[in-house]
C-alpha cells in the first residue's frame, strides 16, 4: 500500500470520529457580524488552536486584533529543502437569520440523507477542517513532505478589517512558496474545480435623510419628501433597460472578452437551467449580449443587497421615515479599479438626489480582479483531483471576491490556487446551509494526495 492510500486508509477508519469534531467546531455560533457573539469566536478560535496542539503542530499561536483573533499554526518537514505551503481559511460564519426559514436550527449540525446541514457546514468549517483532518492523516502515516502553515481568520464574513495589516506585519512568518485557499468551490459534485478569476468588489452605503423624525404621513404627506421615495427613485436609475449599470464611465476600463476567453469560460458545462434550479428564480436576468457564465465572472455589476427605511413589523403605521439607507455592492473586472468605481458611483448618485432631502455615504470595502492561472502548486492539485474524480479538472471565473488573495499576492509575493469542495446549492449565506458529504468526503482524498505528491 502507497503512502498515499495508507493515508486516505486512515482518513476513513476514522471518519466517525472526524464528523464528531466537524459537529463540535460547527455548534459554536461564530457569527462576526453580531457583537454579542464575540466571545463564540474567541471559543472558535481556541477551538483550533486546541485541535492543532493534538496534531503535534510545531507552532501554534493566537493572534489578537482589533475585533476578532487570527490562529496561525506550522508544521516543519525534516527535509531542509522542503516546500511551504500556506493555507487559508475563516471561522466566523454569516448570522443565521431568519431563523424560522431553517428545518433544523443552524447551530445544531444535523444530517440528514447526505447532507450535513449547519450554519458554517460549506462556508467554511467544512473546508478548513477537510485540509486539516487530511493534514491529519499524512502525519498519522509518516513524515510531511513539505512545511504547512495555516492562517485563520474570524473576520473574513465582514470582510476582514484585521487581515491586511496583519499579513503586511508578519510578512516572514507568512512566507510561503505555495497558498492554498479552499474558500471557493465545485460546478457540481462530479466536477472537480480550479478557479482562475475572481471578480474584484466594492461595497458602500448610500443614506437619504428627510425630516428630523418620522412624520404622520396624513399631517406632512404631500409637503415633505419621502427618503424611502427619493431613494427608490435613484435605485431605479442605477440600471439602463438593456440590464447594464447607468453610471457614466463605469465601463471605460472592461477588458474586451477575446474569443480565447470566451472559448475557455464556455468550457464549464453549468447550463441557464442549471441557475435556475439552484437559484429558484422564475427566469434569468441580465446584461444583454453574454452568456450567463460570461455574466456571471467576467462582467461588471451593481446589486443592492439591503434597503432599510420606516416601518417594517407587522400591521400598518403611517409615517414618512426620517431616513432610507441602501447597502449597495458593484462586482469589477479588469481593469476597472475600486477606489474610481466608488467615486463615479457615489458622483452619478449625488447627481440624483434632490434638494429636499440630503444624502451620506459609507464606503465599507473595496479589491481589485484576481487572476492566477500560474499558481504555484497547481498542477499537483490538478493531478490530486484527476486522481480522486477520474477525470479533467474544471476551470472557472468566480462572480464572487475573495481580497485575500490579492492581499497575499501584493505582500507575499505568490498567487494563491482557488478551489474548495462547496457546491452551488449548499445555501451558503441562507436558511438551510448544507454540506454535500461524499463531495466532502473525496475533497479529503484529494488533499491528501495532493500533500503526498510533494514527496516525489
Amino acid at each position: 500500500m502507497s503512502r498515499t492510500q495508507q493515508a486516505i486508509h486512515e482518513f476513513e477508519i476514522t471518519d466517525v470520529e472526524k464528523m464528531h469534531t466537524l459537529d463540535a467546531f460547527l455548534r459554536i455560533p461564530s457569527v462576526s457580524a453580531d457583537p454579542e457573539m464575540k466571545p463564540h469566536l474567541l471559543e472558535a478560535a481556541d477551538f483550533l488552536k486546541s485541535y492543532f496542539e493534538q496534531l503535534g503542530m510545531d507552532e501554534v499561536k493566537i493572534f489578537p486584533t482589533s475585533l476578532h483573533p487570527i490562529v496561525f499554526a506550522q508544521k516543519r518537514s525534516i527535509n531542509p529543502d522542503a516546500k511551504t505551503l500556506l493555507i487559508y481559511g475563516h471561522y466566523d460564519v454569516q448570522p443565521p437569520d431568519p431563523l424560522d426559514s431553517w428545518t433544523t436550527p443552524a447551530f445544531e449540525p444535523t444530517i440528514r440523507g447526505e447532507y450535513l446541514f449547519a450554519r458554517g457546514s460549506s462556508d467554511m468549517k467544512g473546508q478548513i477542517m477537510s485540509t486539516v483532518f487530511a493534514l491529519e492523516s499524512v502525519l498519522k502515516t509518516g513524515e510531511l513532505p513539505i512545511n504547512i502553515k495555516f492562517i485563520l481568520e474570524g473576520e473574513e464574513e465582514v470582510g476582514s478589517p484585521s487581515l491586511e495589516s496583519f499579513i503586511n506585519k508578519n510578512a516572514d512568518l507568512l512566507k510561503c512558496d505555495m497558498i492554498l485557499n479552499p474558500d471557493a468551490g465545485m460546478i457540481n459534485k462530479d466536477s472537480p474545480t480550479i478557479v482562475f478569476g475572481l471578480r474584484g468588489l466594492v461595497y458602500f452605503e448610500v443614506r437619504i435623510d428627510g425630516p428630523k423624525m418620522d412624520l404622520h404621513s396624513g399631517l406632512f404627506g404631500g409637503n415633505i419628501a419621502n427618503p424611502a421615495n427619493v431613494l427608490a427613485r435613484i435605485i431605479a436609475q442605477l440600471h439602463n433597460p438593456d440590464g447594464s449599470v447607468a453610471i457614466p464611465g463605469f465601463y471605460d476600463r472592461v477588458r474586451t472578452l477575446s474569443d480565447e476567453d470566451r472559448r475557455k469560460i464556455a468550457m464549464n458545462p453549468t447550463s441557464e437551467a442549471d441557475f435556475i434550479g439552484v437559484t429558484g428564480a422564475p427566469a434569468l436576468h441580465g446584461e444583454q449580449g453574454y452568456s450567463v457564465l460570461e455574466r456571471q465572472g467576467a462582467r461588471p455589476t451593481l446589486d443592492v443587497n439591503g434597503l432599510y427605511s420606516g416601518f417594517i413589523g407587522e400591521g400598518a403605521k403611517t409615517i414618512i421615515p426620517a431616513y432610507a439607507k441602501a447597502k449597495i455592492s458593484c462586482r469589477l473586472v479588469p481593469d476597472q479599479q475600486h477606489a474610481e468605481i466608488y467615486e463615479l458611483a457615489e458622483k452619478y448618485i449625488r447627481s440624483l438626489v434632490p434638494p429636499t432631502v440630503t444624502v451620506s455615504f459609507i464606503k465599507h470595502s473595496g479589491g481589485p480582479f484576481y487572476l492566477a492561472e500560474d499558481a504555484p502548486g497547481l498542477d499537483n492539485l490538478i493531478m490530486a483531483y484527476k486522481e480522486t474524480w477520474h477525470k479533467d479538472v474544471t476551470f472557472k471565473r468566480e462572480g464572487g471576491s475573495v481580497p485575500v488573495a490579492t492581499i497575499m499576492q501584493r505582500v507575499l509575493g505568490v498567487k494563491s490556487i482557488l478551489t474548495g469542495v462547496g457546491l452551488p446549492d449548499d445555501a451558503i449565506h441562507s436558511p438551510n446551509e448544507r454540506l454535500h458529504l461524499p463531495t466532502w468526503r473525496k475533497g479529503i482524498q484529494a488533499y491528501i494526495r495532493f500533500l503526498t505528491s510533494f514527496e516525489n
